[in-house]
């Protein structure tokens, strides 16, 4: 029987690191919890951000030649990097992946977290990855790739929380119909388990977070969805920023957000 699957986190790659998350802070009212100085070694810089009890986190290339900077000029600037999964174990979701021909692209093992991360050509859209975090279970536990202090930068006095994601791809249903596969969850259809994946409406649930399947002219994870205290004044910050919006929704690292308020699901 799978275990319970949790969207923990959401990494972004940008050209540069310091614009896109100063507008992040700017926006949406966060602070940055951690910076991985390890990741230097990969020639990347990186900051992570929690959003409610998950996470944002943006990537940068600081060197030619880096497997983010490689996937920015693949993607033309537009696509999230990464989908970051909480699981008891990943080693059995990894073994569900490899038995549906998803190759492991790279594997972290630290003390107190092992993560699994599932190869983007195979995956479609992002890369999947699958980790456990010792001391997670609790929503305001340990998760590793956040830093030792993570509690203590939550801000929501302006942003709630992560509501979802969209994945685009001409063709969303096999799209979605693989996801399912890979991550062992059936898809839903207006509250119900079971739905077609040929169906506009079906989506995946992780608790609160949502995964939406859209039409769009390549596969990539195309937006995510923010649940904020006010969208007008957040918009209103968008623009002051320097970003263009189009309804509820503007471009920043990579990525269309969407917010929504309180309580009230994307349109």
């Amino acid at each position: 029987m799978p275990d319970t699957l949790r969207l923990r986190q959401i990494c972004l790659a940008a050209p540069r690191l310091a614009p896109v998350v100063d507008d992040l802070q700017t926006i949406f009212g966060l602070s940055v919890c951690h910076r991985d100085p390890k990741l230097i070694a990969y020639g990347l810089e990186n900051a992570l951000l929690p959003i409610g009890t998950d996470f944002l986190e943006v990537v940068a290339p600081v060197q030619p030649d880096t497997a983010a900077g490689r996937f920015i000029h693949r993607s033309q600037g537009h696509g999230g990097y990464m989908a970051i999964f909480q699981t008891d174990d990943p080693r059995q979701r990894q073994a569900t992946a490899q038995a549906l021909g998803v190759r492991t692209a790279h594997e972290i093992d630290q003390p107190g977290y092992l993560s699994v991360q599932l190869h983007p050509r195979d995956c479609r859209s992002a890369f999947i990855e699958l980790g456990h975090s010792v001391g997670g279970e609790d929503r305001m536990g340990t998760w590793w790739p956040a830093g030792p202090h993570w509690q203590d930068h939550v801000r929501t006095a302006d942003t709630r929380r992560l509501q979802g994601i969209v994945l685009e791809s001409p063709d969303p249903a096999a799209l979605a119909g693989l996801w399912s596969k890979i991550l062992e969850t059936p898809l839903r259809t207006d509250g119900r388990e079971g739905g077609g994946a040929g169906d506009a409406a079906a989506r995946l649930q992780f608790e609160q977070v949502s995964l939406c399947f859209e039409r769009g002219p390549a596969d990539c994870l195309g937006s995510v969805v923010v649940e904020v205290v006010d969208v007008a004044a957040t918009l209103r910050r968008a623009l002051d920023c320097g970003h263009r919006v189009q309804g509820h929704r503007f471009h920043l690292g990579g990525v269309n957000f969407e917010v929504t308020g309180p309580g009230q699901a994307r349109t």
